[in-house]
């Protein structure tokens, strides 16, 4: 299992746009996933990229869904975006990643980018990849979920994850250090891997 880092998009950039399906073939948007239940634009947001088959993803899975609900209650949107070549990766078929929401109790949009190209455009690298933005679409935050690990011994709690939430939501910056995420990576289409792979 060769584990690779998050490439720390700087923070600052803009939360880049997309238009991708989920696997019953809804269509959404960034704007989508941030309306919050009143219909108005919610404040911090959350993207990750992950996949079905990773066991870095694996092992935080069904910690992941009860963060996730942690969140939504505050009104935290979260999204999951799976980037993987299908073709060559099945077991991150878009009929398997419903299996694995419903497996791991994910209540949040799971959304295949069949082009790769929005993993490019977020510099995503590995699965998990975590993204937190502010109210203004702008990152605060780059890295990991938590310290734990496949095999290391250390409980999944989502500290680092909810670190930066709450300072997002306090309108506060993130406390440094900003650890990379650590994870497979994003298994690119042969020949369309971006400049920061391998």
């Amino acid at each position: 299992m060769t584990a690779v880092e998050s490439t720390m998009l700087p923070l600052g950039t803009q939360a880049p746009d997309f238009s991708l399906e989920d696997p019953s073939g809804r269509v959404w948007t960034l704007s989508d996933v941030r309306v919050d239940s009143d219909g108005g634009a919610s404040g911090p947001f959350v993207v990750m990229f992950v996949c079905n088959h990773c066991p870095f993803v694996k092992h935080v899975g069904p910690a992941l869904g009860e963060l996730a609900s942690d969140l939504s209650a505050r009104g935290v949107p979260i999204v999951a975006i799976m980037s993987n070549d299908v073709e060559n990766y099945p077991a991150d078929a878009p009929d398997l990643m419903a299996a694995t929401a419903g497996e791991w109790g994910w209540d949040f949009p799971y959304l295949h980018d069949e082009t790769q190209e929005v993993a490019k455009a977020y510099r995503a690298a590995c699965t998990p990849d975590f993204f937190v933005f502010n109210g203004d679409a702008e990152l605060v935050y780059r890295g990991q979920m938590d310290d734990s690990r496949p095999a290391n011994g250390v409980p999944v709690a989502g500290s680092d994850l909810m670190r930066a939430v709450e300072s997002a939501l306090a309108g506060v910056a993130v406390p440094e250090p900003h650890k990379p995420s650590m994870g497979c990576n994003i298994k690119w289409r042969p020949g369309s891997e971006p400049p920061w792979f391998g």
